[in-house]
Parts: C-alpha cells; structure tokens; sequence
C-alpha cells in the first residue's frame, strides 16, 4: 500500500511518546505537557445543566458556534483585547486552538504554499503545516528568544502565505513586545499575507509583561488571524473549545473547513464555556498567584545549574526553555532524566531546535510541593549526567 510521503516526513507528537517512557517508570513526575493545575469554574459545570434542559441540543448546531458563545466571545474581545468584530471579522468556534491553527492554515494556502515560523515553533503547528501539504519556513528568534521582524522579511517569498506569531509563547514562555508584533502586522499587510497571531496563553503574564493582541492594531482586520483557547485559562484542556478571530473574506472558507471536519464544536461543552466566560478573566487571574510563586521557586532552583545551564528569564506561559551544555543528544538526556532521576522534560528536537541541546520544562500543571520534587530530581540529574 502506498505511503504518503508527507505523513513520513511529520514528526510524530512528542507527549505520547514521552508518556509511553513515564509509563514504564511509576513515581516519575512531569514536567513535560503544557496543562494548569486546576479545573473549570463551577460556572462552566452549571452551564452543562443548562444544555441538558433543552432537546434541541442533541442535534446539530451552527457550524461557527452557538449563538450564546458567540456573543459572550464578541464582548470577550472588545473589552479584553480590543479587537471589534462584524462587518471587517467573524467568530468561529473551534474543538481547541490547534484546530483553529489548521483551519487559518487550510483557508489561506495551496498545497506547496509557505508558512512563516518562528524557532523555537510549537511542534503541532509546524506539523499542522507540513499536513496542509505546506512547506514550514523556520526563522530563529534571538537569544532571548524574541521576534527579529528583519529576518522575517528576508524570509518572505513568492510563495509566502502567512506568518505565524505565538505570544505569550511555547515553548520558550516569551512575550513578545507592541513594536515587535507591529512591525510583523505592517510588514504582513505590506506583503500581502496574513499575521496569524496564537493567543492562548494570553492571561499567562508576569512581572509587569504585557500582553498585545496584533488584531486590535490598526488597519489590521483584513489580514489579522486571532487564535484563542479556553484549555489553558479556564482548565478546560479536555474540552476542546477555542475559537478564532478571521478577515471576514475567509469566513466562507473556514464554515467549508468547519463543516468537512466537524460540523459543529462540541455544543455540551460550548455551553460549559458561555458558563466559563461568565466566570471571566477574573477566574484565571486569581491562580495566577500560585503559578507566578511557583515559576519563581523554579527560577531559584535552575540557579544551581546556570554554570552549565542557560536559562533566559521569559515573562509569560509557564515554560522555560533551558540551552543545556553538553554533547549528549536532547532525547538522550530525556530518557535518562527519566530512567534515572524520575522527572520527565520534553526534548527541544521537538521544537525545531537541532543545535544544541535544549529542555523544555514546564511548571503549571502540578502543586507547588510536587513541582519543587521534581525540579530537585531535574537539577540533581543535570549536575550528575552533565557534569558527571
């Protein structure tokens, strides 16, 4: 049987396969998959029992979204992110941002089209690419791990459809700056391609960063993509809503996409997010207190290892990415850490980084006690394995 030969070259998801090795190994804690530690609002549960009160909801619903998510998103955006929809945007609601990603990829590219990345990239959208029969196009950031618009320019082709941006970002946790994200959003209209901007991490800031969405710049509604997530803010990871702010020239498109794919989101947990969105930014903002004092305790404890260990001081998510000094290949490192050690990091490979040995380690999703156990096991481990 013939194999696509696009689907031999995508990298296979790394969380599975690190999830088979923690497997193996009972008592290992992870640091590894990007989730928070807490759960929805109990308005999120409540609106469960509204969609239960109505038949109707059994069925089929609007290929965007229920009218109710729609318009709680709508007043989300103008009063959060101050981006305006109507006759210039739509609102489309997505099963989680990664979905959202493919559907702006599928609505602005032919197969063989570029899409600009910047590297470190998060592995699912440059996946998502090479599976829209596309070609990602790898731009580094710099050593802090920021934008550098002059080399997006020279990257731009004839081929070039869109630029992807991801602020608060994964996997380094940098914030990208308002004059950073401006001169993509210009360069990008300029061009005459689109600015995809990923927010999910929007909430996810800390001392005094802020966050910009490119979308609420101006003459930036026909070529801006806003995508957004309810899986990190509002502890929502197995619900699978996101949604997406579009030109309103892709919208014909994106119901096409929608609708081959799925139809309509998942109406039971649309209804659990118009309950989260009532519950509003205030929810997430109130366990941001314990993830910062977290994020703090694990910037001490990567001090023991800075002789050999890089560790640029990001401003948002919850990850930091460590440039590790050694010969030892990233994967190898990983699954010794485990075998050895008991604590679980992803692999920068997995992030377009080839040079170099770089670790992704992320501090949301567990309790402060266990973070602190496991960030003992990581540096324990580094000091042994490195410097043996």
């Amino acid at each position: 049987m013939y194999d696509p030969v696009r689907m031999q070259t995508m990298q296979s998801p790394v969380i599975p396969i690190i999830g088979a090795l923690i497997g193996r190994y009972p008592g290992t804690i992870s640091l590894g998959q990007g989730v928070v530690y807490y759960g929805p609002p109990p308005q999120a549960i409540e609106g469960i029992t509204r969609f239960l009160a109505d038949d109707a909801n059994h069925r089929y619903q609007a290929v965007e979204g229920i009218t109710e998510l729609v318009a709680a998103i709508t007043a989300k955006l103008r009063t959060e992110n101050n981006i305006l929809t109507g006759d210039e945007r739509r609102v489309v609601v997505t099963a989680g941002g990664n979905m959202a990603f493919l559907h702006a990829v599928s609505a602005v590219t032919d197969p063989g089209d570029e899409i600009i990345l910047q590297t470190p990239y998060y592995f699912n959208h440059e996946m998502a690419v090479t599976m829209a029969g596309c070609r990602a196009v790898l731009v580094p950031t710099d050593e802090d791990y920021q934008l550098r618009p002059e080399a997006i320019a020279e990257a731009i082709t004839e081929r070039t459809r869109a630029v992807l941006t991801v602020s608060p970002n994964n996997p380094t946790g940098a914030v990208y700056g308002e004059d950073s994200l401006r001169a993509v959003n210009t360069l990008c209209r300029e061009r005459g391609i689109y600015h995809i901007s990923d927010e999910a991490y929007e909430y996810f800031t800390y001392d005094g960063a802020r966050h910009i969405s490119p979308g609420a710049l101006r003459d930036s509604a026909a070529h801006t993509i806003s995508l957004y997530s309810l899986s990190k803010a509002y502890g929502f990871a197995s619900w699978r809503i996101g949604y997406m702010v579009i030109p309103a020239s892709l919208f014909g498109a994106v119901r096409k996409i929608q609708d081959t794919a799925l139809i309509c989101p998942p109406v039971i947990s649309q209804y659990a997010a118009v309950g989260a969105l009532e519950a509003g930014a205030a929810y997430c903002r109130e366990k941001l207190g314990t993830i910062a004092g977290v994020r703090e305790m694990v910037l001490r404890a990567l001090e023991s290892v800075a002789t050999f260990c890089e560790v640029p001081r990001t401003d948002g998510a919850f990850y930091f990415l460590l440039k590790v000094n050694t010969s030892l290949h990233p994967m190898e490192l990983v699954e010794r850490l485990i075998c050895e050690y008991g604590v679980a990091v992803l692999p920068g490979t997995t992030f377009g980084l080839e040079n170099g040995c770089y670790l992704r380690v992320a501090y949301g999703a567990l309790e402060r006690e266990t973070v602190a156990e496991g960030i003992e096991r990581l540096t324990r481990g580094l000091k042994a394995i490195v410097k043996g």
